[in-house]
């Protein structure tokens, strides 16, 4: 297994809880959460809920604070390996025992995209690990949903982080978008749901004889990864047990079905790669349209590209409103990355590996402060200036916090 496997390795684990509370004091953008999470009344800030999950797990719900300091206070003091966000709330959560009439009001639109949930058609790494060669998915997922959201639904503040470890997650924030019903959400989703069943469903794609255009849009952008990603990287169908996955998904009984069937039987036993298989398929699957088969037959090829490489959503995240998300620029307790925020236009280069560790921006600070300390070519007035610089300008977050800066800015 590659190296590029194994984010942990690089991460000493037991330095965590010292790290901390430096991330929290000198880095941690908390002027730019309060911008983000009040809007445009105070009340939504005072009125939402935060969680902490501190060290030994222990996990504190209905956390409220009355403004930035109160915020920047709380979380300094007790430092939480994680802070999660939840919805605002009719009063503040944390007098929720004894308030008469306690319920959510609204939340942003979330999602939650975890590249577990496609260890089923990934040949590389399975659970927690990710590598370079798997990390496209999330990207197809990332440029299907965020189409989708704009256009088809016409929300304009998207907010995209990476989780810290293995997968995505998307912040909604239009004002439409933070007051919509459980139901709403609910539709949303299903409507952006395409990859439907447990794992012992064979065929979990069925697509219309006549595509959505959003259906159109999404095999366009799938086809544009397809072959580096299922067929060189993940070399798909090299094996045995995942052209049978194939196989079992070719449910139409007519006669060029059954010659696709066995072709893929017989190729188990031959040194063809990937593309040549595939190759071969689309060869069948085009003398199918060509006889002029409808319904199940039409749209098998991209019925398997969905099944592949489609965004596999955990519905309930979304749907409900009493569900937290892991809070920006938290920092993963096992990797030590930050959840930094993706910006959207150069998401094709984004790289998990290069996402910095809380020890890699602690030591950026301090080679930084050195430096200026050290430095003999400066003098009194530039290094005061220099001195003076914020900490996250002394490191690589800087480039994470002007995305989140540009994002809460935009929401007006």
């Amino acid at each position: 297994m590659e190296v590029d496997n194994q984010l942990d390795d690089s991460f000493d684990a037991n330095v965590y809880p010292d790290l901390l509370p430096i991330y929290y004091r000198r880095l941690f953008p908390f002027s730019l959460y309060y911008k983000w999470l009040k809007y445009d009344d105070d009340k939504f800030f005072i009125n939402r809920e935060f969680s902490f999950t501190l060290k030994d797990d222990v996990y504190l719900r209905y956390q409220s604070f009355k403004d930035e300091e109160d915020l920047k206070k709380e979380v300094t003091q007790k430092c939480p390996f994680k802070i999660d966000i939840g919805a605002v709330f009719s009063c503040r959560p944390s007098d929720q025992r004894t308030a008469s009439n306690f319920h959510p009001l609204e939340k942003e639109l979330v999602f939650d995209i975890d590249m577990t949930d496609y260890d089923e058609v990934r040949t590389c790494c399975s659970g927690a690990d990710i590598c370079k060669k798997c990390w496209p998915f999330m990207t197809i997922a990332l440029k299907i949903l965020d189409r989708a959201l704009r256009e088809d639904f016409g929300f304009k503040h998207l907010l995209w982080v990476y989780s810290g470890r293995r997968g995505i997650h998307c912040w909604v924030c239009d004002k439409e978008a933070r007051e919509l019903s459980p139901a709403a959400r609910s539709a949303i989703v299903e409507y952006l749901s395409v990859v439907k069943g447990g794992e012992y469903k064979a065929k979990k794609v069925h697509l219309p004889e006549t595509l959505h255009p959003s259906l159109k849009q999404a095999d366009k952008i799938i086809s544009r990864y397809f072959e580096d990603l299922m067929l060189i990287n993940q070399d798909y169908l090299a094996a045995p047990e995942n052209c049978d996955k194939v196989i079992a998904m070719c449910i139409d009984p007519n006669i060029l079905f059954l010659k696709m069937k066995e072709f893929l039987k017989s190729s188990l036993k031959d040194s063809k790669s990937s593309q040549a298989k595939w190759g071969i398929m689309h060869q069948i699957d085009d003398a199918i349209l060509m006889k002029g088969f409808k319904n199940r037959s039409k749209h098998f090829i991209t019925e398997v590209k969905f099944q592949l490489c489609y965004p596999r959503l955990d519905i309930n995240v979304t749907k409900g409103l009493n569900h937290l998300l892991k809070a920006p620029f938290c920092v993963h307790p096992k990797t030590g990355r930050v959840c930094v925020p993706i910006d959207i236009k150069s998401v094709d280069s984004f790289n998990p590996f290069t996402v910095p560790t809380i020890s890699s921006l602690c030591k950026e600070i301090d080679d930084y402060d050195a430096s200026i300390k050290e430095s003999e070519n400066m003098d009194e007035d530039q290094r005061s200036i220099a001195t003076k610089i914020e900490d996250c300008n002394k490191t690589s977050l800087r480039k994470s916090i002007e995305i989140f800066r540009k994002f809460v800015k935009n929401l007006g």
